[in-house]
């Protein structure tokens, strides 16, 4: 359902049109004022505003709307004789004016082409920026529309972004839909994870170093800084950087200025920081954990993602895309999901949010010989058994039909899966950072040495 924002000092306006759009379809916010309205931007799709109001009139606001959210469309309610007025600020970004007394037909098929619009618009944007990620976004509910609707606006604005967001909700693919929808896209997209190395290693490692300067320092190294020079460097786990970095970053943010580890030499860089994290910096720099300068400079602007159980109606998108996914990644073919099992997989909570659903259904398809995923294999592989209608008596008073499954299907052998399964796990380790051994050792749980192991065993090749 499209929301539209009615914006209008006259409370009779407001009534007439607020029952006719709600009568269409449509889910009604209403204002009083310009500055009533500015708070409710995040709950439309369509402003339909006055032109004439006391404080701040609807030039003004639609000028402030556009400068927020360029898709979002701005429909001037006008008085006979400002027909010039509303003209003039169609140039600057109104989407249409109608002039008063309106006709109710009129002001619906405007609102309908209007909305489309947007869409065309949002439409577009995403299929751009899908085509720099080679994947899907998915992102249909109101919470992560509003999202990546607040993505767009500001990977176009060269300012650094913390995303913030619990752990599994997709904050490192924010933070790549920046780059892609920037200006610096055609420049490096580089990734280091905050938390994968002690002080020391770290700051060599942003910045550079030269030969010599500490034990094994066998020639000169570019840092991730100057590798990402240009173009966007993502700090993934902010919160974990020490604090004698975290002064060194603060420089770089401020000055634009690098200075490699034993070299006397000041280099300048152009980057976009992007910087990531799944604590509360802003408690934490109160405290004195995080300094609370380097917090400022990095949430110019903070984007927060939504959790899974907040955006549900994502779940069978999602969970499509991965069934897809995995499907081609072990070779399988078409894997579809069974419609109860996809409704299943709605009602959960995954306090692991979308990484817990994407390790499920990597799991399922590793254990599947293709083809169609059922609720009984999602039972069998979670070791869980949630009611559904198969478990209660039937209508009749008959009791259900216990006698035994159907053996299953030749296909892979025990080991065959296992095996393929093993490997999906190892190359999304080392997709997810950035082909970085030690961190994907690191979140398997193995040593590097093993991780090594399994990149040959399953001919995974190492990203440079």
């Amino acid at each position: 359902m499209t929301s539209v924002l009615l914006v209008d000092d006259e409370p009779g306006v407001l009534f007439t049109l607020s029952e006719v759009l709600s009568e269409r379809g449509h889910r009604v916010v209403t204002a009083r004022s310009g500055a009533e309205a500015l708070t409710k931007l995040d709950e439309a799709d369509a402003v339909l505003t006055d032109l004439s109001m006391p404080g701040m009139d609807g030039l003004e606001l639609m000028t402030q709307i556009v400068q927020r959210d360029a898709t979002l469309p701005v429909i001037l309610l006008t008085a006979h004789g400002s027909e010039r007025v509303a003209v003039a600020a169609m140039k600057q970004g109104a989407y249409h004016y109608l002039a008063k007394p309106f006709d109710i037909d009129e002001v619906a098929v405007v609102l309908e082409r209007a909305l489309e619009a947007r869409r065309l618009r949002i439409d577009n944007r995403r299929l751009a920026a899908e085509q720099t990620l080679g994947r899907r976004i998915i992102g249909a509910s109101r919470p992560m529309r509003r999202l990546l609707e607040a993505t767009s606006r500001v990977a176009t604005r060269d300012v650094t972004v913390l995303v913030r967001g619990e752990t599994g909700t997709g904050k490192e693919f924010v933070a790549e839909l920046l780059h892609a929808q920037s200006a610096r896209n055609k420049h490096q997209l580089v990734r280091f994870n905050c938390a994968a190395l002690p002080a020391e290693l770290a700051d060599a490692e942003l910045f550079g170093h030269v030969k010599g300067a500490f034990t094994g320092a066998t020639a000169n190294r570019q840092g991730y800084f100057a590798q990402a020079d240009g173009g966007t460097l993502i700090l993934d786990e902010i919160g974990e950087l020490p604090l004698a970095v975290q002064a060194k970053l603060l420089r770089v943010l401020q000055e634009g200025e690098i200075q490699p580890v034993g070299s006397g030499r000041i280099e300048k860089v152009n980057v976009r920081v992007v910087a990531s994290t799944n604590r509360d910096l802003a408690a934490e720099a109160k405290t004195g954990v995080f300094r609370e300068d380097l917090y400022y400079r990095l949430a110019v602007v903070e984007l927060v993602v939504p959790p899974l159980r907040d955006r549900k109606d994502d779940i069978p998108a999602l969970a499509a895309e991965f069934a897809r996914r995995y499907g081609d990644r072990f070779g399988l073919g078409t894997v579809t999901l069974e419609p109860t099992l996809v409704d299943a997989l709605a009602r959960e909570d995954w306090p692991g949010n979308v990484r817990q659903l994407e390790n499920t259904i990597a799991r399922l398809a590793a254990l599947s010989s293709g083809g169609v995923i059922g609720l009984a294999d999602y039972e069998a592989a979670s070791g869980t058994s949630p009611a559904t209608s198969q478990d209660l008596p039937a209508q009749d008073g008959s009791q259900p039909d216990d006698s035994p499954a159907p053996d299953a299907r030749n296909g892979p052998s025990l080991k065959e899966q296992v095996e393929a399964f093993e490997r999906g796990l190892v190359a999304r380790a080392l997709d997810s950072t950035g082909g970085n051994q030690s961190e994907a050792a690191r979140r398997l749980g193995v040593s590097r040495v093993t991780l090594i192991d399994k990149m040959k065993k399953y001919n995974l090749q190492q990203k440079r």
